[in-house]
């Protein structure tokens, strides 16, 4: 289990931020020439809206289901499920494929049944029994940071926008809509401490913790 605190900030906070963490973090392996990449989920939840309320109510302990892909690339698809304790969080993966994927948004996801993954057969027993079911896309930039000692990283996530009522990935075009354009939230995720270093170059006066969903966020509108 990791730590994971959120911070909202301003547009100043963040330029500030990011100029001090330059000289100390490197950028995640994986972004492009921008140092950033773009991030599409297509999120689950049962009819009764569980994960969404499990969130909004403060439940201590909770997990959502995400199917994710970044920069457009279906070559590299992971279902993910993300469990959260408190403070802490944990993330499982398994790989998809983008047909494997249609499947599921259609409705056809006994091929996961058989499936030698423990999270894919668990993933189709609650598909099953709790009746999850696809629910909104939330895509969004991620400026992504690492510092290997604790094993940190120090994310910024901007653009945020929705698929209203999407619940399949796919669609070419793909119709989004924006929630808050201003809204920049600061993701610090570390094992088992923040180093010093770290801590104070994310300071910024009047920082506040916040309690952000992104995927909350998206179903205000759809």
């Amino acid at each position: 289990m990791r730590h994971e605190l959120k911070h909202r900030i301003t547009h100043e906070d963040y330029l500030i931020i990011k100029s001090r963490l330059r000289h100390i973090m490197k950028p995640d392996a994986f972004v492009v020439a921008d140092g950033r990449y773009r991030v599409r989920s297509l999120y689950f939840d049962t009819p009764s809206d569980k994960a969404l309320r499990d969130k909004i109510d403060g439940v201590d302990k909770r997990e959502k289901f995400r199917i994710r892909y970044y920069n457009e690339n279906t070559g590299y698809i992971r279902l993910e499920k993300k469990i959260k304790i408190n403070e802490l969080c944990n993330k499982i993966s398994a790989p998809l494929t983008k047909e494997q994927v249609t499947q599921i948004c259609r409705g056809d996801t006994a091929f996961m049944k058989s499936s030698s993954h423990p999270l894919l057969q668990e993933f189709y027993a609650k598909l099953t029994y709790q009746q999850l079911r696809p629910k909104t896309v939330v895509d969004y930039v991620r400026e992504p940071f690492v510092y290997i000692p604790g094993n940190v990283r120090v994310t910024f996530d901007s653009s945020i926008r929705t698929g209203i009522y999407a619940n399949v990935l796919f669609e070419d075009p793909f119709p989004t809509a924006p929630t808050e354009p201003e809204t920049i939230i600061m993701e610090l995720k570390y094992d088992a401490f923040l180093p010093e270093i770290i801590e104070k170059s994310v300071r910024v006066p009047n920082r506040q913790r916040t309690a952000f969903s992104k995927y909350a966020l998206c179903r205000i509108y759809g």
